[in-house]
């Protein structure tokens, strides 16, 4: 590991200033301050439930767009009361905070915008609309049809009219100009951050990298501390090792807050996590949208349908991420997890596994499960197998 240790003045610097994570590790209370104040000075809070909602139009209209993803297994119960048992539990956990009200920005929310995603998350949004205010954007899903992105375009004007009636504001292409900016630098930084990752000895572990995210994007301070992580990492060392872990290329559905327990999981038992590819990861901030473009609310519409999410077909771009993506980071095999019942990323999961053993030849391993712990010791022995796996092949090649 020479060369992963930091110098005296840089570990005494650190000592001295609890730096990103610390301030990370706050992130929901300081998101829940940052909304609370400004509701207090007029602006609408308004809740998204995936990336394929524009924050940039939320943010053009004056709104404090938040991430309302449930996370949580204790809300997984309430929510069984009306939802069937047999369903995703991140939509069944976002479904108990609401009949709980114990997500505060739900509770404050002016406005929820969802989209059709999946079958599950249409049908729940119909009982969630009893509750809250909803706006439902159709989401096209034939990403190589040129008449579905058009549709997409034509869905995203319809919800910047949405906002400019509902909120009594005009959505001014300077200001969508504004919005993007901020977020174009939102994704930049996320993904300097995750690069970070790349390094054969990274300063931190996959665990830390996802904490190191907010319910609400764009937030000044949280920029602040993005620009001064490389240099706050520098000479970080993780333990145990980095080179004496697996690294894991880490595929599949998102990871809200709370339900990072697989992750968890794989860098307990001797792995680490240097690329997430998931949305809760890598795919949101992979490409920006074009600042110059001569109409920017189609370019915008194009940055989020190029999203590779599993609902889309057919979904080529997520395999060449996936190729690429193991290459940049290294990884050495490919974790992919599926929420039971996603029936999508379950069904894809097996282009997902011929990518990973025919093509980039390396151990694949598909993690099935839900938010309860239950079911911790068996996907222990099954990391580890995978692990071992690994190792045993490094030994081949070092033969």
């Amino acid at each position: 590991m020479a060369g992963c240790c930091g110098t005296k003045d840089q570990v005494v610097a650190r000592a001295q200033d609890g730096g990103p994570l610390e301030h990370f590790a706050g992130q929901v209370q300081n998101c829940l301050a940052y909304a609370r104040l400004r509701k207090s000075q007029g602006a609408p809070v308004v809740g998204i439930m995936c990336e394929f909602t524009p924050r940039e139009l939320i943010m053009a209209a004056g709104g404090v767009p938040v991430c309302l993803c449930g996370g949580s297994a204790e809300m997984v119960e309430p929510a069984e009361r009306v939802l069937p048992a047999n369903l995703c539990p991140l939509i069944k956990s976002t479904f108990g905070y609401s009949l709980e009200k114990a997500n505060p920005f739900l509770e404050m929310a002016s406005l929820v915008v969802a989209e059709t995603t999946c079958d599950g998350k249409k049908k729940m949004y119909e009982l969630l609309g009893q509750r809250h205010p909803m706006y439902v954007l159709e989401l096209p899903q034939k990403s190589r049809d040129a008449d579905a992105f058009e549709h997409w375009v034509a869905e995203l004007r319809k919800l910047r009219k949405e906002l400019e009636a509902r909120f009594a504001v005009e959505i001014t292409d300077e200001k969508l100009k504004e919005a993007v900016v901020v977020m174009n630098r939102d994704r930049r930084l996320k993904r300097e951050l995750a690069g970070l990752m790349q390094s054969a000895c990274p300063p931190l572990t996959g665990r830390e990298l996802l904490g190191m995210r907010s319910l609400i994007a764009g937030l000044p301070q949280d920029h602040e501390q993005y620009s001064k992580a490389a240099a706050w990492l520098a000479g970080r060392e993780i333990k145990p090792a980095a080179g004496k872990r697996v690294r894991v290329l880490l595929t599949g559905v998102p990871l809200p807050h709370g339900a990072e327990r697989v992750l968890g999981l794989i860098e307990d038992n001797g792995g680490l996590v240097v690329c997430q590819e998931s949305c809760s990861g890598e795919k949101p901030v992979l490409e920006d949208i074009d600042i110059d473009a001569p109409d920017l609310l189609r370019a915008l519409a194009a940055k989020y349908f190029h999203l590779p999410c599993s609902v889309m077909t057919p979904n080529d771009r997520r395999l060449e991420r996936l190729e690429a993506l193991a290459g940049e980071y290294r990884a050495e095999c490919v974790i992919e997890v599926v929420w039971r019942t996603c029936l999508t990323y379950d069904i894809e999961a097996q282009a997902v596994k011929a990518l990973a053993e025919d093509k980039l030849r390396m151990p694949y391993l598909k993690i099935e499960t839900d938010y309860s712990p239950s079911d911790n010791a068996r996907l222990s022995l099954r990391v580890q197998s995978l692990f071992e796996t690994v190792k045993g092949r490094q030994g081949c090649n070092h033969g």
